[in-house]
């Protein structure tokens, strides 16, 4: 990155983006993620920041801030996204908001439309037992889709090393359903430079990682993992669901 496009990244707060049609964002998509596939992380939301302006936000689980932190210092003031699904553990819920009070980042909660109560009520009692799809959908896609109505462009903290169905996530890519730049720049990172990112920069991570839960989701459908398998085997255990259907 040049020093102009870095000093336009950071002053991306005081600027502002029209948005642009879905052709124009495939043809950035189509340029950008040939020449930023092997780029380090930085540069990656450097270029998503002096690219997309104010319509770019980073998204997050909590289940650790590096995503967070990362753009928090290229970008201080950028959003990151979180959805508050009403399932989440407290643990979660305290790890967004110690994001929200340390780090130079602007913090937008989601909601669903419906809360928990009225979702038993319209749909009958603890729906994510009955249909998690739907339950997901409902709590967590649909919110999205509508939070990122704003935004051209979302980062998000997929990685290839979790699971076998992240393989191909690219660095920059286009999300066809939400009509959306798909930005993953932890992409290439792999769970050792992960740990390593967190101890050199003090990044919060959620305390439930350190207590048998590498991959953290609703509390509902998500279980303790046991050393040495898969991260994510404990998110929907028992089902044949691997994935909430945000990615």
């Amino acid at each position: 990155m040049t020093t102009a496009t870095t000093r336009l990244a950071r002053d991306f707060r005081g600027t502002h983006t029209d948005g642009r049609t879905s052709e124009e964002l495939r043809e950035l998509v189509s340029h950008a993620g040939a020449e930023l596939e092997l780029a380090p992380a930085e540069h990656i939301i450097e270029w998503a920041v002096a690219t997309f302006g104010e319509r770019f936000c980073v998204t997050s689980s909590m289940g650790d801030a590096v995503l967070a932190h990362l753009a928090g210092q290229v970008a201080p003031g950028v959003d990151v996204v979180f959805l508050d699904t009403g399932y989440h553990f407290i643990e979660t819920i305290g790890t967004r908001d110690a994001v929200e009070a340390t780090l130079p980042v602007t913090l937008r909660t989601i909601t669903p439309e419906q809360t928990v109560a009225e979702q038993d009520a319209a749909y009958g009692p603890d729906l994510y037992k009955t249909d998690p799809d739907l339950c997901c959908a409902l709590r967590k896609v649909q919110p999205l889709a509508d939070a990122l109505r704003e935004y051209d462009a979302w980062a998000t903290g997929l990685r290839r090393a979790e699971t076998h169905n992240r393989v191909i996530a690219p660095v920059i890519g286009w999300d066809a359903r939400k009509g959306k730049v798909k930005v993953s720049p932890l992409a290439r990172w792999t769970d050792d430079q992960v740990q390593r990112y967190i101890a050199d920069n003090g990044v919060l991570v959620n305390p439930l990682v350190h207590d048998g839960y590498p991959s953290i989701g609703c509390w509902p459908c998500t279980r303790r993992v046991a050393p040495g398998d898969d991260p994510r085997s404990g998110r929907w255990a028992g089902t044949s669901k691997t994935e909430c259907g945000i990615h």
